[in-house]
């Protein structure tokens, strides 16, 4: 069960309240303040998640990574009273950690302990987000770090995120969203220390928090917690960001980022105005998960343009921002946005069969909204997605991050969501969603390649793209779906080549 409740009278009613979840008496009433979600459960570990509405999108101009570098510095800083490396030590022997991650329009501070250890860990995991440390050598260390993951990592090691963060960018030029979470290099340079201490100051409010607690706690935990956070402002001063809409694309809007390179990374997109607030979001997920879930083989774009045909690695589709955790197949919790849109990342493909490769992924879309699913494609799709779906809260943490990403939207867990929405769910209901949402005037597509010029060419010659396999035996059937990929319609394409030195410069 998920309790959720909002916060009065700042930490010392959240406590309360927290505390009458887990059977305390209650506090006295008082203005509204910030929310909580309990998620009880046995078991001796505890969950904590901090989410404050504070992102990317609240960079200033001109200082855009600010964000980003002020959870660094809250995750990987210190304390006012310890340095980091002293912070590290003390987390060692009780197996602990405090995570930190800016987003878009969140930054989220997470980490798990032993209920014996929360006496040790409470009081500084709050310290390190309350009272930072802001020491100039970790400003320098941190910032060189942002720095090095934009024109190191991103440009020359990553080819695929490189992609999706070119698409973002072009899918919201002069949009908030516009660019990485960790910010642009002219951004960076022009950040001070006195900036981010401000931005800590203005930002990270207890009116801006929404407080996660999961497993075994207790009202000592709860008083930890009230403890540790009360240095932070109650009301920020500063009103939330608002996330404007962008126009739909027209055409096929293509940019290529050309770098020496021996494959292509495809990215595909334009924005939808559906978010999980939206009834149609879960017929959509129903569809998505037919088209493209992630990792995996239940997704058509897989097994037709890898299972099939063997032309690359892997091929999905997204109807929300997406971010996978680590080595997992899942996406992070807790990536709330007001804004999302569709997406397809096709994953290295050899230089000779790019466009084939595209020009299937749009088939595949273009296939989808015209003819729909059929109804044994919809109950074994709904089915798969019902089941495989649990998967994605199968840690404490991840319960806990899910939950808290319900309340921001105004709905249950996700995961609850569609055990409660998909058995009424109708194939009919599902195409029609598609219909709706996922038939845009134009799209937007990030190329990363090594032959921009001749890419170029082929994508606004008109002329087919045929595949060329490298081995024999390909069924006719799939030779015959050959000949109708390589002439599919590539309409009013325009493209751009950009250097990638050029990349997230400013």
């Amino acid at each position: 069960m998920i309790n959720t409740s909002y916060l009065r009278s700042g930490l010392t009613i959240a406590a309360s309240l927290l505390a009458s979840a887990v059977g305390i008496p209650a506090l006295a009433d008082g203005p509204a303040d910030a929310r909580v979600v309990l998620v009880p459960s046995s078991g001796p570990l505890v969950s904590l998640r901090l989410v404050f509405r504070v992102g990317s999108a609240d960079d200033p101009k001109g200082k855009e990574g600010l964000a980003a570098l002020t959870a660094a510095m809250v995750a990987q800083g210190g304390t006012k009273t310890l340095k980091y490396e002293e912070v590290l030590d003390r987390f060692f022997p009780i197996a602990a950690e405090l995570n930190g991650n800016c987003l878009k329009e969140v930054s989220v501070f997470s980490g798990d302990v032993h209920k014996d250890n929360l006496g040790s860990y409470i009081p500084l995991a709050t310290e390190m987000i309350a009272s930072p440390r802001f020491a100039p050598e970790d400003f320098d260390r941190l910032r060189e770090e942002a720095l090095d993951h934009l024109t190191k990592t991103l440009r020359g090691d990553n080819d695929e995120a490189l992609g999706k963060w070119t698409l973002q960018s072009a899918l919201y030029e002069n949009h908030p969203y516009g660019r990485p979470d960790e910010g642009l290099v002219a951004g960076l340079k022009a950040i001070t220390l006195d900036d981010v201490k401000d931005f800590h100051r203005t930002h990270y409010t207890r009116d801006r928090l929404f407080l996660g607690l999961a497993g075994a706690a207790n009202a000592e935990t709860v008083k930890l917690i009230e403890n540790g956070l009360s240095p932070l402002v109650r009301v920020s001063e500063l009103q939330p960001t608002t996330i404007p809409p962008v126009g739909p694309p027209r055409g096929l809007e293509v940019t290529i980022v050309t770098k020496p390179a021996e494959a292509t990374a495809i990215s595909i997109g334009f924005p939808i105005d559906v978010t999980r607030t939206d009834d149609d979001f879960y017929a959509l997920a129903v569809a998505n998960s037919f088209l493209g879930e992630h990792r995996t083989f239940n997704g058509r774009l897989m097994q037709d343009l890898r299972g099939k045909r063997g032309l690359n690695y892997g091929d999905y589709s997204y109807i929300e921002d997406f971010i996978q955790e680590g080595q997992s197949t899942f996406p992070i919790p807790n990536n709330h946005r007001s804004r999302q849109y569709f997406s397809i990342w096709i994953r290295p493909v050899p230089t000779d069969k790019a466009v084939f490769a595209l020009r299937a992924a749009l088939w595949e879309v273009d296939r989808l909204i015209e003819k729909g699913m059929t109804p044994e494609e919809f109950e074994a799709t709904r089915s798969f997605l019902l089941n495989y779906s649990k998967l994605w809260v199968q840690t404490l943490s991840r319960r806990l991050g899910y939950a808290i990403e319900g309340t921001l939207y105004g709905r249950k867990d996700l995961v609850t969501e569609l055990a409660d929405r998909l058995p009424k769910l109708t194939v009919d209901q599902v195409n029609a969603a598609v219909r709706r949402h996922l038939k845009p005037s134009g799209m937007k597509v990030a190329i990363v390649a090594g032959n921009a010029e001749e890419l170029r060419g082929l994508l606004t010659s008109g002329k087919p793209s045929p595949i060329v396999y490298d081995t024999q035996g390909t069924p006719q059937e799939i030779l015959d779906q050959d000949k109708l990929i390589e002439v599919f319609p590539l309409k009013d394409v325009s493209v751009r080549i950009v250097p990638v030195e050029q990349m997230f410069e400013k």
